[in-house]
């Protein structure tokens, strides 16, 4: 469980800063730089969230699942408010991927925290 939340963890981080610098990157190619309105800067905001969780999940699996979940849970609130259309297919994209790895790294260090009850002993 561990593996695969840092795995798609990782990988949706990738993807959200490949989206990101590839947004920033044809807006200053098309016509210079305007100034940062609030819908990006929450954009970077919670993409700063989403890499820090993927990045801490490698050493702290209860700080990164809280990330995680945070990013799915701020995806949600910014597509509500900023998407135009479609805000259910949109937050699949971005925000259920962190959902996932936040419950699988939350669920792995739970697993991990929890005292043995074997009859074995």
């Amino acid at each position: 469980m561990r593996w695969a939340g840092r795995l798609i963890s990782s990988g949706a981080a990738a993807f959200l800063l490949v989206m990101l610098i590839g947004a920033g990157v044809s807006e200053f190619l098309a016509g210079g730089l305007e100034p940062i309105t609030l819908e990006v800067s929450l954009l970077v905001l919670i993409g700063a969230i989403a890499v820090a969780g993927a990045i801490v999940s490698w050493w702290r699996e209860r700080l990164a699942g809280i990330l995680l979940v945070l990013t799915a849970i701020g995806f949600g609130i910014h597509i509500g408010f900023y998407a135009a259309r479609n805000h259910v297919l949109v937050w699949l994209m971005l925000g259920l991927p962190y959902l996932v790895a936040g419950g699988l790294v939350l669920a792995s260090w739970w697993v991990l925290k929890k005292p043995s009850r074997s009859c074995l002993k």
